[in-house]
């Protein structure tokens, strides 16, 4: 399962992420940084499910 995550924060960082935590804190810090730059929010995104 995680490397469905994995693809997932890759194609769509937010999704990643969300499949992993839901809607908490990281969720929304993960959207901020992809609209600040797609690749910060791939880099939070695989660290936030490699983490769990």
């Amino acid at each position: 399962m995680d490397l469905i995550r994995i693809i997932f924060a890759i194609i769509l960082p937010p999704l990643g992420v969300f499949l992993q935590v839901g809607l908490g804190l990281h969720f929304w810090i993960n959207i901020l940084l992809t609209l600040c730059g797609f690749v910060p929010g791939i880099v939070h995104a695989i660290w936030v499910i490699a983490k769990k």
